[in-house]
């Protein structure tokens, strides 16, 4: 019991996660700043921002809705964020999860956080935050169709495992990155990402220049907080999982330690660059941008898969 509590508390879990992240966060903060020809943030500024909100800023109920509901999303956000990040890293760590088909849990506990948030902004009451809840919940049925047809394909190229221990051990040789199929399959990933992260072009659910940080309008003090803290621990925990579908996994001992920095560190280069390179796209444009064209081309890489490419 100890044992699982450090797991979720410690490492790999909410601690760890939470200031990994945050120093991808930083890093994301410090790119962005240079792409647009600025200093940029001190590698403290991310937990300096979760710090003031935690400890200092008052957390102000909305009125009109459910203040109950309001306040218990973003604890079970980051339940759920943290979750995922300790059964996406025990494979790397060595450790067994019990069971078999941890992709599949592991699939359904990176939808909680945004569940979560779309709750939670239907609870305040807020009509911004419902449009920015509308926006989501259009946004997850776009891109989750498209993610889970690449966690099907992950699937068939490890000769369909359900084991994340295994998939990686399939890639022991050669990363799937290494065919054409696993190059479409993490143009479409990355795209995924994006999405699920709420980065631009696919931040509609926020939108500030919008409808004023839709989805979070109403959250302040340590509610917001929590927020932001899981928005840290999915910025790490969703490019390793990446890595473990695509990357050959990662793999925490002597020089291992430096290539996994370098691949995490490489994907939210990536999601930053995409960020500050493209405009906002409108609803309509997100969800055609995935049902068409991303699912069209992981469905080209699951063809590809079966033929050997």
């Amino acid at each position: 019991m100890l044992t699982t509590l450090l797991y979720f508390f410690i490492f790999p879990g909410l601690l760890f996660a939470t200031v990994t992240g945050g120093i991808l966060s930083w890093f994301d903060r410090k790119v962005t700043a240079m792409v647009q020809f600025r200093k940029g943030p001190p590698l403290l500024q991310p937990f300096y921002d979760f710090l003031k909100l935690l400890l200092v800023k008052e957390t102000i109920l909305p009125a009109k809705g459910s203040a109950i509901t309001f306040v218990i999303m973003p604890v079970i956000a980051l339940i759920g964020a943290t979750l995922a990040c300790v059964f996406t890293l025990m494979p790397a760590l060595n450790l067994s999860s019990g069971f078999t088909g941890d992709i599949i849990v592991i699939f359904y506990l990176l939808n909680i956080p945004a569940l979560a948030f779309i709750f939670g902004a239907l609870a305040s009451g807020n009509p911004l935050a419902s449009i920015g809840a509308s926006r989501e919940i259009k946004l997850i049925i776009s891109y989750e169709l498209t993610f889970i047809l690449i966690v099907a394909a992950i699937i068939l190229k490890s000769n369909m495992s359900i084991s994340l221990s295994e998939i990686i051990n399939s890639q022991s040789e050669h990363s799937f990155i290494g065919s054409i199929s696993g190059i479409l399959l993490f143009i479409a990933a990355l795209f995924c990402l994006q999405a699920k992260l709420g980065l631009v072009p696919f931040d509609l659910a926020e939108a500030e220049t919008e409808i004023n940080h839709g989805s979070f309008v109403e959250y302040s003090g340590s509610a917001y907080a929590l927020v932001i803290a899981t928005k840290y621990i999915m910025l790490f925990t969703l490019p390793v999982f990446l890595c473990m579908l695509l990357l050959g996994g990662l793999h925490f001992n002597g020089i291992n330690i430096l290539y996994a920095i370098l691949k995490i560190a490489g994907i939210v280069l990536l999601l930053t660059l995409i960020r500050n390179t493209n405009p906002r796209l409108k609803i309509a444009q997100a969800m055609r941008f995935f049902f068409i064209w991303m699912n069209l081309m992981v469905i080209v890489a699951i063809a590809l898969t079966y033929w050997g490419w």
